[in-house]
């Protein structure tokens, strides 16, 4: 099952009708396998996708989807992961595809591990934010999510807001909202940059890595790919005739609980922010300007 109405950002928004949502905890009934099938290990209810020397792996959803709440548990690569990188993102197709990314940059024993978060709009992206997690990500499963409607992308761990894109189409800065997006996952050799900016590379005689999978959630509105794009995008706007979860008034924002959260994990946690880049932005990036978080 998907996540319940009423809990789903810890409020309640009432009964709505919810058409064309899809919801699942098991890995074929949404994803396939999209390269290196030979690196999949499955074991249960667990998916361990495995990282040599020959190759990464990665799976992808059988659908794309318009608005809604993506989870995924992970378990990320114990001990010496250095080189390596995690991702769990959205996207969609073309140069002015739109992509919510989550990346989990490995790191030498006992450093802490980071995640990076980056968002592209129409094909446009290095909006990239780094944190270090406040756990052991390799220790235990957890969860990481992405929820977006027409107001706001919010990238959550553990329920937490870690990252918040809003709609500032009235400032003239656009938005995600007219593409339907596939969800992926992947592990591979990013021994170039992933670590210390690239002087940490990846060492071969600790492999296999693995990254371990499970409770796939997808609840959101599904998009055939036969259906052209600004049907889809009508079809997952409630209506007169269909109210869709996330369209409710509470969630067009964050509650206050969340900005509080948010503003937690950016003063405890965050380590870097392109918004503060001026190397990289002299102009600051119109968004920046704007962001409240």
């Amino acid at each position: 099952m998907g996540v319940p109405v009423s809990v789903f950002f810890g409020f309640f928004v009432g009964l709505v009708l919810v058409v064309g949502l899809v919801s699942s905890a098991k890995f074929e009934e949404l994803f396939q396998p999209s390269w290196a099938l030979d690196h999949f290990i499955h074991e249960g209810e667990l998916l361990k996708l495995k990282l040599d020397n020959h190759s990464g792996a990665g799976f992808s959803s059988k659908s794309k989807y318009m608005f809604g709440k993506v989870s995924i548990q992970i378990k990320l690569v114990e001990g010496d992961s250095a080189g390596t990188v995690t991702a769990f993102y959205m996207s969609s197709d073309g140069p002015n595809h739109n992509e919510f990314d989550f990346e989990f940059l490995g790191n030498t024993t006992g450093e802490p591990y980071s995640v990076q978060t980056n968002v592209y709009v129409n094909g446009v992206g290095n909006r990239e934010q780094r944190l270090n997690l406040w756990f052991d990500p390799t220790k235990e499963f957890h969860s990481y999510s992405l929820f977006w409607n027409q107001r706001q992308v919010v990238f959550l761990v553990d329920e937490t807001p870690i990252r918040l894109h809003t709609n500032m189409e009235n400032k003239g800065i656009p938005f995600p909202k007219d593409q339907a997006m596939g969800v992926y996952s992947s592990i591979w050799n990013a021994d170039d940059w992933a670590t210390q900016g690239g002087r940490i590379k990846t060492d071969w005689t600790h492999a296999p890595f693995i990254a371990t999978y499970k409770g796939f959630e997808i609840d959101g509105c599904e998009c055939p790919v036969s259906v052209a794009a600004a049907d889809n995008a009508k079809k997952c706007i409630s209506s007169a005739e269909r109210r869709y979860w996330w369209d409710e008034p509470t969630l067009s924002e964050l509650n206050v609980h969340q900005s509080h959260q948010l503003m937690w994990v950016r003063a405890n946690h965050m380590v870097y922010d392109y918004c503060t880049d001026t190397a990289r932005f002299p102009v600051l990036p119109p968004e920046c300007m704007h962001h409240r978080h």
